[in-house]
């Protein structure tokens, strides 16, 4: 879908009652699931009839992320909602829109750089044509810093990280096998089983709230949060590009704008989930919380330093962290001049 989508002029007959079938493979009981239902409700109700999603259960067509693609592709399933890293094992490519590397923005900035940076136009690029899938994206819901994970014992030191299998995904795989972690890719929702039987021996799955509800608080006792190895996340949604060149104007405008709102909607909700569920796990579930080393940050940063390096020599790769480094620059390095310090108005009003 175009940047420039608040210029098209529609041409296309008005739409009415246009229902799409779609699936996502988050638990239903989990609040991704909560997120992915809030854009079809936010699609249902500004589509007033004229487009509405229809998300079919779990399983229904495919039960697994990485065969999302396939499904809408060929029609299967009119769209679906997931992340673009499912597809880390084709094109590591895809991962760059998913987890990007840690250029000191966060989430929103990375929406940001989809929608005014260049971003949209490469993520077009990268499906349609490297890999030619029949399908019509963008990036929704900006998440904060995933923790560095869950572990048994203390982490002291990069050294203390060396030989450990380790739960994780898309290009933070790669920074961890730079750093001499063993990195293990599972599904998210199998990470508090593998931890608990010894198949890993720590993990990181994605925030306080996911975490809690698939029982990571109950695999082991070590809560370590920041890093740098997934500094942001957004989710994917995708549709059925024949399917969708179809209805018009009219229907792509409904569903990207509900794809602005649920990313509001998103932001604000993880402002309560997840401050809650952090203390939770500290006083219910009687977890031990503590930041990552700052060793362990630099040397997160140097991974990823010869992750790109290594990586950049595939042509369309680079061509995105280039882009994305130059938005980076330019709206961090305003963001970083001008915003007034957090910590230190927080720790006036708060440790006086």
């Amino acid at each position: 879908m175009s940047d420039q989508t608040s210029n098209r002029q529609s041409s296309s007959p008005k739409a009415s009652d246009v229902t799409l079938k779609m699936q996502a493979v988050w638990s239903e009981d989990s609040v991704l699931h909560e997120f992915a239902m809030d854009y079809v409700n936010i699609v249902n109700t500004i589509g007033a009839g004229r487009v509405r999603l229809e998300m079919l259960p779990r399983g229904a067509v495919v039960s697994r992320g990485g065969d999302l693609y396939g499904a809408v592709a060929s029609g299967a399933l009119d769209a679906a909602h997931g992340v673009a890293s499912n597809q880390y094992s084709k094109d590591k490519a895809y991962a760059l829109f998913t987890t990007p590397p840690s250029f000191g923005w966060n989430s929103t900035q990375m929406l940001g750089w989809m929608r005014h940076g260049g971003g949209q136009a490469l993520y077009d690029e990268l499906v349609q044509t490297v890999h030619g899938h029949n399908i019509s994206g963008y990036l929704v819901g900006p998440m904060p810093t995933q923790p560095l994970g869950w572990f048994k014992k203390p982490i002291h030191s990069p050294e203390d990280l060396k030989g450990l299998r380790f739960r994780t995904g898309g290009l933070s795989a790669d920074v961890c096998r730079v750093m001499g972690m063993e990195p293990v890719l599972i599904p998210g929702n199998e990470t508090a089983e593998a931890l608990a039987s010894g198949r890993v021996d720590a993990a990181e799955y994605l925030n306080p709230t996911i975490d809690r509800q698939v029982g990571l608080a109950k695999a082991a006792p070590l809560y370590i949060v920041q890093g740098y190895h997934q500094v942001c996340e957004c989710f994917e949604i995708i549709f059925n590009k024949s399917r969708l060149d179809g209805l018009g104007d009219e229907v792509e405008r409904i569903l990207e704008i509900a794809g602005d709102a649920a990313s509001s909607s998103m932001a604000y909700k993880q402002m309560v989930y997840y401050p809650r569920d952090l203390e939770e796990l500290k006083v219910v579930d009687n977890i031990i919380v503590v930041q990552a080393p700052k060793s362990i940050l630099d040397a997160q940063l140097a991974a990823w330093a010869t992750v790109l390096d290594d990586l950049s020599s595939d042509p369309f790769f680079k061509k995105v962290i280039d882009s994305q480094r130059a938005w980076t620059k330019t709206v961090v390095g305003f963001d970083l001049e001008w915003e007034a310090p957090r910590e230190r108005a927080f720790a006036f009003f708060n440790n006086a």
